[in-house]
């Protein structure tokens, strides 16, 4: 425990830096990776700590120190590279995209480098008809939508990082000439701006989200790899996952700088990520539980499934808390958070109309034993009062509001009777005395008698 004290001594300095990861979450991420042999986190475990902060490479490289410090280090490879691959087989991209390949021409020599990687890039992305037609006619009786979509974004060939800093080059120009018109606009001076200025703020930014949307869609698979690793605790759907991973991935072609030199995919990854994890954390369950207690949900677990193999029995809350060092009544906290909310609506049965809340008691309502017993009780009263005259009845049903659920004050009763609030007290306490006599209490008594 002591490696772990040392962990917020040593935040403020490292907090400096630029956004430091979120101090809790950083110290389990250190416990973890000391408890294992090659004192290694990987970067789904790392963006845990990253979960509230921007991925930049700068707190990225911030996370990477501060756990170097306690000899802890970070594996942020992306093993997702074969899952692309595999997404590339005749089903996606062999049958459906015709790649043209520009071949070599003289007349090319004196464009600059950007200018024919731009030249490459746009036959790179030019559809083909041909493999448009295959794809209609091999997709048509498909429904699987994770299969469709996956057909449609193979149709996009990857992009080699030259291609990735060209069209950096053109979101950044897009996003200054898209700032400017705005800011002109804002100003007043748009009209007064050279007509041919204007169009090539307009040309660049529209080229720039032109831009934006080709790197997007080329990165599509990224997310569908890193996505279909996440898929497996049944916490989303794979589809959910992606739709968060790509709203990730339009934040990182937002934020991504081309001139710290890193590959798009490999700072992409960590948005990527950071959406998915952050979705799961925030939409998995109906009622939201913090990262740190669904580590520590997991963590019992699993421990308790390997004390059931170990003794070929449940454990009991404090065999459990012995082996976790926790104190009792939080293993028992834990087990409440981790019980998975059902909705009443959900069938009981597969091909039956009848839902879980036909089977569950609201106490909130009478039971029919008791609304028989009210609905009695109410024709006795009525018999009761059958035996008085009818001023006798009305004044109880508006002192006691037999009608309205309203009592009233002797003084509103007398209003109402045109006599005083003594005389009403008095022919009130007159009709109580003559329901009170045996023969017309009777029935009402049975009602009111206590075991």
């Amino acid at each position: 425990m002591s490696e772990v004290t040392e962990v917020s001594d040593s935040s403020t300095e490292s907090s400096s830096r630029g956004n430091p990861p979120d101090d809790a979450a950083f110290k389990r991420l250190v416990k973890r990776g000391l408890a294992r042999p090659d004192l290694v986190v990987s970067g789904d475990e790392a963006i845990e700590a990253l979960i509230d902060v921007d991925p930049t490479p700068e707190a990225i490289e911030q996370l990477r120190l501060r756990l170097a410090e306690h000899g802890v280090t970070l594996d942020d490879a992306v093993p997702v590279a074969e899952e692309i691959d595999a997404l590339d087989d005749a089903d996606t991209v062999g049958d459906v995209e015709e790649v043209v390949i520009i071949a070599h021409d003289p007349l090319l020599d004196d464009l600059e480098d950007d200018d024919l990687v731009e030249r490459r890039m746009r036959a790179r992305f030019r559809p083909s008809t041909k493999g448009t037609m295959r794809l209609n006619s091999q997709s048509g009786g498909t429904s699987d939508p994770v299969r469709m979509y996956m057909r449609e974004i193979g149709r996009v060939s990857l992009l080699t990082g030259p291609e990735e800093v060209v069209l950096a080059k053109q979101i950044e120009r897009g996003t200054a000439a898209s700032e400017r018109l705005a800011d002109l606009a804002a100003e007043g001076l748009l009209d007064a701006l050279e007509p041919a200025e204007r169009t090539q703020l307009k040309r660049l930014a529209r080229k720039g989200e032109d831009a934006k949307a080709e790197l997007t869609q080329a990165n599509l698979r990224l997310v569908v790899s890193i996505a279909k690793r996440y898929a497996g605790g049944g916490a989303m759907q794979l589809l959910d996952l992606i739709q968060e991973g790509n709203l990730g991935l339009m934040r990182a072609v937002e934020k991504f700088d081309w001139t710290k030199g890193f590959k798009f995919s490999t700072y992409a990854t960590w948005w990527i990520r950071q959406a998915i994890t952050r979705a799961i954390a925030d939409q998995a369950r109906t009622i939201r539980i913090p990262v740190h207690m669904m580590e520590a949900i997991n963590k019992q677990i699993r421990v308790s499934r390997e004390m059931t193999q170990q003794l070929e029995r449940e454990p009991t809350d404090e065999e459990l808390a012995s082996r976790l060092e926790y104190p009792v009544e939080k293993v028992r906290e834990l087990k409440r958070f981790a019980i998975d909310p059902l909705s009443l609506d959900s069938p009981l049965r597969e091909g039956e109309d009848s839902s879980l809340s036909d089977i569950i008691e609201d106490h909130r309502l009478e039971t029919p034993a008791d609304a028989a017993t009210r609905h009695m009780l109410n024709e006795a009263i009525e018999e009761a009062l059958d035996e008085l005259n009818d001023r006798e009845r009305e004044l109880l049903r508006m002192r006691f509001g037999l009608d309205d659920g309203q009592p009233r004050t002797l003084e509103e009763v007398g209003r109402q009777f045109g006599v005083t609030r003594e005389r009403i007290r008095q022919i009130e306490t007159k009709t109580l005395a003559k329901l009170r006599n045996p023969q017309h209490s009777q029935r009402l008594r049975d009602y009111f008698e206590v075991d």
